[in-house]
């Protein structure tokens, strides 16, 4: 790319980091950390609190989403602290999640091309 050209003059790039980032949106436990993160930094023991998985299971999902530059954290003392880092994500999250669950509460009252679900009934 040019110094004067701009990322919509490249759709494969443009397409290539959505799908990355869809990638690491496409785990519900991955949903709920950013969810619960929402409002504000937890540790580790808070979020296992909210979110019924291992401790484990939590710390490899944190870690994956920290790699990726969604989650920020910081260490106080013996404990670490996570913190949403990506807006950009975060409000993807928030906005795909409140659809679907405007749709699955109303579902009879979408039309066809809003949806981002299909019809369960």
């Amino acid at each position: 790319m040019s110094s004067t050209s701009t990322p919509t003059d490249d759709p494969e790039a443009v397409f290539a980091s959505a799908a990355e980032l869809f990638g690491l949106l496409s785990t519900p436990i991955r949903l709920r950390i950013i969810s619960a993160l929402c409002h504000g930094e937890k540790n580790v023991s808070q979020l296992l609190a909210a979110i019924d998985t291992t401790q484990p299971n939590m710390s490899q999902h944190l870690s994956t989403l920290y790699r990726a530059g969604i989650l920020g954290k910081r260490r106080d003392a013996t404990q670490i602290y996570y913190r949403i880092e990506s807006q950009r994500a975060a409000t993807l999250c928030r906005a795909v999640c409140t659809q679907i669950a405007f749709e699955l509460d109303d579902a009879d009252d979408i039309p066809k091309d809003d949806r981002l679900m299909p019809r369960l009934r």
